[in-house]
């Protein structure tokens, strides 16, 4: 049984940080996050191997976004730093794999996080 919860969004000036939580079950593999912004597709923003902690992240999150497995927890956190406008979306946490450049989901969701980057 896959099961995940996200939580941490908010508000957020440009330039800011914000630290994003996932709790997660059933997954033993790879885990990733994924962002959808109002009227656009989900788009994958880093897929990370539980087995030995490297990441695979999307180009426009890469140097910005890291993210890091709780020791002794399922629990992954994403942090956001020099945040951006285009950052703003619905953020969520699934089982993921990479295939080239592009990160892929196992398209089962939790409910989000919304995170706002506005001034």
């Amino acid at each position: 049984q896959f099961q995940f919860v996200e939580s941490g969004g908010g508000l957020v000036q440009p330039g800011g940080s914000l630290r994003l939580s996932c709790a997660f079950s059933g997954i033993d593999s790879n885990i990733g996050w994924f962002r959808q912004a109002p009227g656009k597709e989900r788009q994958g923003v880093s897929c990370m191997s539980l087995k030995d902690g490297s990441a695979f992240y999307a180009d426009d999150v890469k140097g910005r976004f890291t993210a890091s497995k709780v020791s002794a927890e399922n629990t992954m956190r994403l942090e956001m730093s020099s945040l951006k406008f285009e950052d703003s979306a619905v953020y969520y946490c699934s089982g993921c794999w990479v295939a080239g450049k592009d990160i892929h989901s196992m398209n089962y969701w939790g409910k989000g996080t919304t995170v706002t980057v506005s001034s």
